[in-house]
């Protein structure tokens, strides 16, 4: 749906820490890497690919710029690029550990400016469950990414929703500031998803 293109319209100043990280994250927020991008398949308005470090092939020796990952050089994406001009939402895996993907969202920035924060977020898929998070922003030196990671008390629920639903709404707490929201398509998310988490479990066996 490019017609629908918009600006993130992001404010990172002034963001609280306002609650403290739970759980373990799989994906954490070391040193900004390079990573080759491969087998890119569109699915209306998601799109499934394999980031590799240091792979021969890619795509048009296109690079995805994001977080480094301690479990390994190869992760499976499902991305969705259509709503924003300047920000994604993926779900990621790695394999070894295909059954804790986590989702992130990148927004664009332009300048220098750091942020590192854990703020309350609310995510829902249509009319369904209202999920709370709470999502942890960085952005990294090396790229011009400013990272959310979500830390879910049930992902498996939020992404049964993304399967069947078609948009999902994430609201973002910035303390006296208004709360910061966006919204995703889902269109197509099922599909990408599925293929991005069996991609995962092939890359796993031995």
């Amino acid at each position: 749906m490019g017609q629908r293109r918009k600006q993130a319209t992001l404010k990172t100043r002034g963001l609280t820490v306002a609650a403290l990280m739970v759980g373990t994250l799989i994906a954490g927020a070391e040193q900004a890497a390079s990573f080759d991008v491969s087998d890119a398949v569109q699915h209306d308005d998601w799109q499934s690919v394999t980031l590799s470090r240091g792979a021969a092939r890619g795509v048009e020796n296109g690079a995805e710029k994001g977080a480094e990952f301690e479990s390994g050089e190869r992760h499976f994406r499902a991305v969705e690029s259509t709503s924003y001009a300047d920000a994604t939402l993926s779900v990621n895996a790695t394999p070894g550990v295909c059954d804790m993907p986590w989702l992130e969202m990148r927004v664009t920035l332009e300048g220098e400016e750091q942020t590192v924060a854990t703020v309350p977020a609310r995510l829902r898929v249509d009319d369904k469950t209202l999920h709370t998070a709470v999502a942890e922003f960085f952005t990294e030196p090396e790229n011009n990414g400013f990272y959310a990671h979500f830390y879910l008390n049930d992902a498996d629920s939020l992404l049964d929703d993304m399967h069947a639903g078609e948009q999902i709404f994430l609201g973002f707490e910035q303390g006296a500031d208004e709360p910061w929201y966006m919204i995703f398509s889902l269109d197509g998310a099922d599909d990408a998803i599925d293929k991005t988490l069996q991609a995962c479990r092939r890359a796993s066996r031995p």
